[in-house]
């Protein structure tokens, strides 16, 4: 293994006294050389526990009130002196050879950023299970467009060279992150990578919920970045189920025409069978696929939702 860099792990909290002393045991636990490991929790002005946890550890404490996570995430790289900066949030657990299996990539100059969408835990309820069929890769390493902030590795001289993210961003920075940086190389998703969400939407309310709040800097982020192909269906969905649908229920409740009622109900799952057309080489259950069916609805009427609700 590579132990000639060293890791600055940053991590962004807000009353995380639940989880974080997870978080930090696994990080204390990693197979990687004490001395080349820096940890930074940068918090946003917790009234838990969450510092006095993450000082009973010994690492390093930040506080900022006045920032958001992207805000927040910047702080503590400017703070950090680690040749790698690597992101998880208070949330996730890190596996004992986190660290080492990313090392693989830290003097491979053709790779700009590098991670692993982050796993459901063990005990996973249904909502977790099937939410991850979409987020998981086909291939245990691939080329992505874009990597989640809870899991992520980049190099100090590249984040600061595109300016780290977007403070202006809510949500989605981690896109808008990942698409700026991709002009200094590959974005790579290495499943071997492994870092464990505890916090992921266990229940459709929980899910609903989350969704609306991701959904809120989409199109924010897309002119800080410029508009890439492959965000399109993001962008148009809101429009398709807030706007289009609406009309053609609407002239169909007019008419009451079969015609009209057929092309509407074909109009609303068309989306969904484009999703599990682009997922088809994922091996699922039929349990499986009608259960993702239904969270497809519920993602794209929060979608919508998120359209409207911009606060």
């Amino acid at each position: 293994m590579i132990y000639n860099k060293k890791v600055s792990i940053i991590i962004p909290t807000y009353n995380e006294e639940k989880y974080l002393p997870y978080c930090l045991e696994s990080i204390s636990n990693l197979n990687y050389p004490v001395k080349d490991i820096e940890v930074i929790v940068v918090d946003n002005g917790s009234t838990d526990s969450t510092r006095a946890t993450a000082e009973r550890y010994g690492v390093r404490v930040l506080r900022d009130d006045s920032l958001n996570v992207s805000g927040l995430r910047n702080l503590g790289v400017t703070q950090s002196t680690g040749d790698i900066i690597t992101f998880v949030d208070a949330d996730c657990i890190v596996s004992k050879e986190w660290l080492n299996k990313a090392s693989i990539y830290f003097c491979d100059l053709c790779v700009a950023a590098w991670g692993s969408p982050p796993s459901p835990p063990m005990d996973s309820t249904w909502v977790q299970k099937t939410w991850f069929l979409i987020r998981q890769k086909e291939n245990q390493v691939q080329d992505v467009d874009w990597l989640e902030s809870m899991n992520l590795f980049v190099r100090r001289e590249q984040f600061i060279a595109v300016g780290g993210f977007n403070k202006s961003l809510v949500t989605c920075e981690d896109v808008d992150f990942s698409y700026r940086l991709r002009k200094y190389g590959r974005i790579v998703s290495d499943s071997r990578i492994e870092v464990i969400h505890l916090g992921e939407a266990a229940t459709v309310k929980e899910f609903m919920k989350k969704e609306i709040w991701r959904g809120r800097s989409n199109l924010k982020g897309v002119f800080n970045h410029g508009l890439v192909m492959k965000e399109i269906p993001s962008l148009i969905i809101p429009l398709y189920f807030g706007i289009l649908l609406p009309t053609f229920l609407f002239v169909s409740m007019i008419f009451l025409d079969l015609k009209w009622l057929i092309l509407l109900v074909f109009l609303y799952m068309l989306p969904s069978f484009g999703v599990i057309l682009k997922i088809r080489a994922k091996k699922m259950r039929l349990g499986d696929l009608l259960r993702l069916m239904f969270l497809i609805q519920i993602y794209f009427l929060s979608r919508t939702i998120a359209l409207v609700k911009r606060n």
